[in-house]
């Protein structure tokens, strides 16, 4: 039996955070797949936000996403989350990269992908969960992967507890995405 993906690592964990009525935000929305993961995880009392920068991605989620009413969809990029989204949130995911079905040239890049994983910390809830699938196998994305790692090794190890799910292998073709887990620690 093969390792499981870093996506599947990512959705067993959110899983286990999530419960019916919560809040949930799909940052990178892309095919909606995550968007509609989250939504099963909430149920129908909960809410899910959802933003991508392309038209098309959200088009081709909304069609997956037909019959999930708690989803909400933004043509926003997610270094905005926080003019929709208030704190109080259960999980966030972010799956780096870009619209596999889209335009490849539109990828997610360092500045704005750090700006939305800060926003992110101030919108989880105690206990809550960010995850990051990260892939570095397209133009920019070393470069976003390395501005990532330092990003997480500057957070609080007292606020935040971080897991590493794989490794950056920059030896294989393509590179193999890998995942970033942080949790927000209880306050005594």
């Amino acid at each position: 039996m093969p390792f499981p993906r870093a996506t599947e690592i990512a959705h067993l964990l959110v899983k286990q955070r999530l419960h019916a009525g919560d809040h949930a935000v799909d940052a990178t929305v892309g095919n909606g797949h995550d968007t509609a993961f989250l939504a099963e995880c909430v149920g129908r009392l909960g809410k899910v936000d959802g933003f991508d920068i392309q038209l098309s991605a959200l088009e081709s989620a909304r069609t997956l996403l037909e019959d999930n009413p708690q989803v909400r969809l933004h043509h926003l990029g997610h270094e905005f989350m926080d003019r929709v989204v208030t704190p109080g949130v259960g999980a966030i995911m972010f799956n780096l990269g870009y619209f596999p079905s889209g335009d490849k040239s539109l990828v997610t890049r360092p500045d704005t992908t750090l700006a939305a994983l800060s926003i992110s910390l101030s919108l989880l809830s105690e206990k809550g969960l960010l995850s990051v699938v990260v892939y570095t196998g397209h133009e920019g994305g070393p470069e976003e992967g390395a501005a990532v790692e330092r990003w997480i090794d500057s957070l609080n190890q007292d606020t935040y507890r971080i897991v590493h799910y794989g490794s950056p292998l920059r030896h294989s073709s393509p590179p193999a995405p890998y995942l970033i887990a942080v949790e927000r620690r209880a306050r005594n």
